[in-house]
């Protein structure tokens, strides 16, 4: 399939340039040049790059609204995670899932890394043991959205303490039984796989290089919490990160996801790190060091985890927020490196080329420069004022997913309802 699209603005990797023509052949963007309209479908507003969501676990967006009537911790909003991840199986996964990636091409995300680590039945493996993954990649392609599906490996229920009845599910029972099943997962063109070690606290030390030998990106949670910290120091006399980095298991292609509570001496360790302010937020965990991270040479994405929230140009302003609040000065991530984590850094930490560039992959969103929120705004500071509401049109491998702010599956509001209600009852 080939077409051509023209952008009043696109953020090139230049900078903003005025009147772009796209050329896109087979789900690659061939050109991205200064050009005339003629003949080329036109996108309203500001054109950005295909936008990443590095970091996603789709069932917990069954809890949005739900987790806000006692207050608690962390720990606290983990058990009714644990109490949801029970019900699903997966034609319910399937469902929902769909919904949910639907809802992120709505809000601009024409990418996600999902770090899938509920693979089982609550009586051990389906009859194809890589069910609940064909599921979510079956989603995302229904829901026309790139995927990297992060294949969690996840052993124990803490630093030398056994799983729990619900963790159960999410086990393979050992590295190798792991490696085993995530090798025979096929993934379409629209989709890859990665894998993940779900945190020094599931995947003891002496498993954590068996993970790390899977070939693709790889995520792993990352001091989220403070007493992951202090278990691990307790336990290995290392921090989780200095862990990661002795068994080989930190480099290039691995991120660090959420490298909240980080000692001075881990940032160099981090090559690329995925922040998720709007969750590290709902759920009181912190805000990591974001501007020192990137001063040390990391590249810096964003994800929205638990889906308290969808929309990129929140979390990217929670980031700067973040780094304001921290710091008692504004501008600590400039409108170019928050462009660049929603962008181009996100699609690198899932195996994908990204950007405005020719042999990208054909993925860019339209931003509308006249809503109630973005008039009068510079095109190159509208991520600051821009929001979920303001894309117009999102083009996933060179298809129309979204235009006008209507995704081609319809009413995605009601998908979610519909979904989310069949979880419940």
């Amino acid at each position: 399939m080939t077409a051509r699209y023209w952008a009043p603005w696109a953020w090139l990797p230049s900078g903003i340039e005025e009147g772009v023509l796209l050329e896109v052949a087979g789900g690659v963007l061939e050109s991205s040049r200064r050009g005339s309209p003629d003949g080329a479908i036109s996108l309203p507003g500001l054109v950005l790059p295909g936008i990443a969501n590095a970091h996603s676990h789709a069932f917990h967006r069954v809890l949005r609204g739900r987790t806000h009537g006692d207050g608690g911790t962390f720990w606290t909003w983990r058990e009714r995670m644990y109490e949801l991840a029970a019900r699903l199986d997966p034609d319910s996964y399937f469902r929902l899932a769909r919904a949910v990636y639907a809802e992120m091409a709505l809000a601009g995300y024409t990418a996600v890394g999902e770090f899938h680590y509920l693979h089982h039945s609550a009586s051990g493996p389906y009859d194809d043991p890589n069910a609940m993954g064909q599921a979510l990649i079956a989603a995302a392609g229904e829901a026309g959205v790139r995927l990297t599906l992060l294949d969690a490996c996840y052993l124990a229920g803490g630093i030398g303490e056994p799983l729990s009845p619900v963790q159960r599910r999410f086990s393979d029972g050992t590295a190798q039984a792991w490696l085993d099943r995530v090798s025979v997962l096929e993934s379409p063109q629209m989709a890859r796989t990665g894998a993940a070690i779900h945190s020094v606290r599931a995947v003891p030390r002496g498993d954590l290089a068996v993970v790390a030998q899977f070939d693709g990106p790889l995520h792993v949670h990352v001091s989220e919490q403070p007493a992951e910290n202090e278990a691990c120091l307790a336990a290995y006399g290392r921090t989780p990160t200095q862990l990661l980095h002795e068994a080989g298991a930190l480099g290039p292609r691995t991120t660090a996801v959420h490298a909240t509570h980080l000692a001075p001496a881990d940032l160099v360790l981090i090559d690329n790190a995925c922040f998720c302010p709007t969750t590290e937020g709902d759920l009181a965990d912190g805000h990591g060091p974001a501007r020192e991270l990137l001063d040390a040479g990391a590249r810096l994405s964003i994800g929205s985890d638990q889906h308290a929230v969808v929309d990129p140009f929140a979390e990217v302003r929670a980031l700067e927020h973040g780094e304001r609040f921290r710091s008692g000065t504004r501008g600590r991530l400039s409108p170019q490196e928050l462009v660049t984590a929603m962008t181009t850094a996100g699609y690198a930490s899932l195996g994908w080329q990204g950007g405005l560039v020719p042999g990208a992959v054909a993925d860019f969103v339209s931003v509308r420069m006249d809503s109630v929120r973005t008039a009068g705004s510079l095109p190159e500071q509208a991520v600051l004022s821009a929001s979920a509401s303001d894309v117009d049109t999102v083009v996933i491998g060179g298809r129309v997913v979204v235009r006008g702010g209507e995704h081609v599956l319809g009413d995605v509001g009601r998908l979610l309802a519909d979904a989310i209600s069949q979880v419940w009852t």
